[in-house]
């Protein structure tokens, strides 16, 4: 970055002009991208991109490598901690998007894995790389050497994302930090292992009617590798010489080195719930924490907004194996699997429901797996007490003595006898106020308008019942609820029997 020199300057300066106030002079404005000047840029653009004049343009100032192929992405190298300067460029032409002249913009910075390997296990992959790296953060700004950034932030929930707004018609400069090397992601074997590449993208966005930045303008990125200090530098001398070694044909196949990086344009990334004016923590360090948001997938599988419900058997959470890709979605949307959505476009119902514990571990990873098996198959989680209990009434005495006289018939077949209605209560909690709100609940009433709970003991006595009792109640116990009038008339003492 301080090596770029005169040439790379003279390059910006072709892209771009600053007047001495820091603002852009207008005879630039509409040459930007005219010129060839940056080759990669052309073969990395889709054919009907080609003449296409984008609103900003994002400028890395570190070299590409030159062992890339004509035809493929550019690929640069960074070295882990250093700060390398990103130039954001207002590339309109005169007249284009006048709403955003005077106005400040919003651009969020991520860091997030280039190979589809990596991005169904992405958030899987974030996580151990916090448990290692306790305290670090995986993308930061350098403040003191960006120029121009208004309000920077980072959500403490998203160790690879950062934000700042900026005024378009103002040098712009900000200085970035990647503090995780590619070869952290890959799997250990013999040393020497090859990293994994990364993508920084940037999207930008104007100002909604409600003063939110949440109006999409444009979104680029490039493929970057992250070595240890100097390992950059190292891995730029080996290809270069490398490139030497090749003959003048075999050259031809691949591109130079450019001493900066234009980031290309690409789509925009789907999750947006972090674009938004919502407060988040500011830096209050070079090192400031940072994370990755339930959002955390990759750009190949982020959600949509859910279309709206309309299938009965959906709003009560059942997935079966009649319900569409559709409805599935929707399905995904309701149970917190938002993250995988894209993943599971074109599955239905039976796809899903067919799908093993080992096949969603896989997809989804190991905490996120487990979860959503459990959802497909409708795992419940089993109470700690389940007690059965049978309102007491003159009705039901009366029952009981009819019991008693067809007790014989019973034995024989007679099914014309009566029968006691259980109702079960679930208790989570084993306490005495959790079996009032209970019986309350069954009784219709308010659990102020039951006194006391006893339970009737041995020779008839009443027991107050305590959370220590309830705790040594057997599962599945019976009891006959028998209600007395307490000293206000509005309330009732129960009596377990």
């Amino acid at each position: 970055m301080e090596d770029l020199g005169d040439l790379g300057a003279l390059k910006l300066g072709l892209v771009v002009g600053w007047n001495e106030q820091g603002g852009r002079t207008p005879k630039d404005r509409c040459d930007v991208l005219a010129l060839p000047i940056f080759k990669q840029e052309e073969s990395s653009l889709p054919p009907d991109n080609e003449n296409k004049i984008l609103p900003f343009q994002y400028v890395l100032c570190a070299a590409t490598s030159p062992a890339v192929k004509l035809h493929d992405e550019t690929l640069t190298y960074l070295n882990q901690g250093q700060s390398y300067e990103i130039r954001m460029l207002d590339n309109r032409k005169l007249g284009e998007l006048p709403e955003i002249n005077g106005k400040l913009v919003k651009s969020i910075f991520r860091v997030v894995f280039h190979d589809r390997r990596l991005q169904y296990t992405e958030h899987q992959q974030l996580e151990g790389w916090r448990w290692n790296r306790p305290g670090d953060r995986i993308l930061d700004i350098d403040i003191p050497m960006s120029v121009g950034i208004i309000d920077p932030r980072a959500n403490p929930t998203q160790l690879n994302t950062v934000e700042f707004l900026w005024d378009p018609a103002k040098r712009t400069s900000v200085f970035i930090q990647v503090h995780c090397i590619s070869t952290e992601f890959t799997m250990r074997k013999h040393g020497g292992e090859k990293g994994v590449p990364f993508r920084v993208q940037i999207d930008t966005f104007k100002e909604n009617e409600n003063g939110e930045y949440t109006e999409h303008l444009h979104s680029a990125s490039c493929q970057i590798k992250v070595f240890k200090p100097k390992g950059a530098d190292r891995k730029q001398k080996t290809d270069r010489e490398k490139m030497e070694k090749r003959t003048p044909h075999e050259k031809e196949k691949y591109q130079p080195s450019y001493e900066t990086t234009i980031l290309t344009e690409c789509s925009p990334w789907p999750e947006i719930t972090y674009v938004n004016n919502s407060p988040s923590p500011g830096f209050n360090s070079s090192h400031s924490s940072f994370s990755l948001g339930e959002g955390n997938g990759s750009p190949n599988h982020q959600p949509e907004p859910p279309p709206p419900v309309t299938d009965v058997s959906l709003k009560l959470n059942n997935l079966l194996p009649t319900t569409t890709p559709q409805e599935a979605q929707q399905w995904l949307h309701r149970n917190r699997f938002s993250t995988f959505t894209r993943l599971f476009t074109n599955f239905s119902g039976a796809d899903l429901l067919k799908l093993t514990r080992d096949d969603v571990i896989q997809i989804c990873g190991p905490a996120d797996g487990i979860r959503l098996f459990n959802a497909l198959k409708g795992r419940m989680v089993r109470p700690r007490l389940t007690i059965y209990v049978c309102q007491e009434s003159l009705q039901l005495r009366e029952q009981q003595q009819q019991q008693q006289q067809q007790q014989q018939k019973h034995e024989d077949g007679d099914s014309n006898g009566t029968f006691f209605v259980y109702h079960a209560i679930y208790l989570e909690e084993l306490t005495a106020v959790e079996l009032t709100e209970k019986i309350a609940q069954l009784f219709s009433i308010s659990p102020r308008q039951i006194s006391q709970i006893y339970k009737q003991g041995p020779t008839g006595i009443h027991v107050l019942i305590s959370d220590e009792m309830i705790q040594n109640f057997q599962e599945e116990a019976c009891f006959i609820l028998d209600t007395m009038k307490a000293e206000t008339n509005d309330s009732y003492h129960i009596i377990l029997k």
